[in-house]
């Protein structure tokens, strides 16, 4: 089966999806903050923020995993995406990053599903279209090094998220 066939795009609210594990597009931090980050901390509950300070913090490109307290996910991967700098910064390669790291963690916890939101197009400001094909392409490379994990979905929540996903898998498809 070709690792596209493992991706599905949905429009969901991320917080309340049955799998595995959740990604959190969060910051260095892991305080929580606005977004997505904020609706997975509100949903999960304080024990989160106290498990996140004990972690003490994540850098850009990589992710860290806790429980998922209050989720039905038993587990957040924490990645932590970059800040749009113009894309002369490393951006890219930061962001696949973020979905290496957490596709390998999840993989470390025996997931077999696992939700990604649009990783730094928010207040990080990272062009939808670009973060959409940095996704869906380092997601379907990694997914054959990862045979225990048989979904991956790409949660698409806000004006012109799912369709930018739709492009960029299509495109992803196309050139396989």
């Amino acid at each position: 089966m070709p690792a596209t066939d493992r991706i599905e795009l949905i429009a969901a609210d991320i917080t309340k999806l049955d799998v595995d594990v959740v990604v959190n597009a969060a910051n260095r931090a892991l305080a929580g903050g606005g977004g997505v980050d904020g609706a997975i901390h509100r949903a999960a509950g304080p024990e989160l923020a106290r498990a996140c300070r004990e972690i003490g913090g994540c850098p850009t490109g990589k992710a860290r995993i806790t429980p998922g307290f209050g989720l039905t996910a038993k587990w957040i991967a924490h990645a932590v995406g970059p800040i749009w700098q113009g894309g002369k910064a490393g951006e890219p390669g930061l962001l696949a990053g973020c979905y290496r790291s957490a596709l390998q963690l999840a993989a470390e916890k025996h997931a077999r599903t696992i939700a990604f939101p649009a990783i730094s197009c928010g207040v990080y400001g990272y062009p939808l279209a670009d973060a959409a094909d940095v996704a869906v392409t380092t997601v379907a490379a990694t997914l054959p090094e990862l045979p225990s994990i048989e979904r991956v979905f790409h949660v698409c929540h806000g004006p012109g998220v799912l369709e930018a996903f739709e492009q960029a898998l299509a495109r992803l498809r196309a050139s396989s």
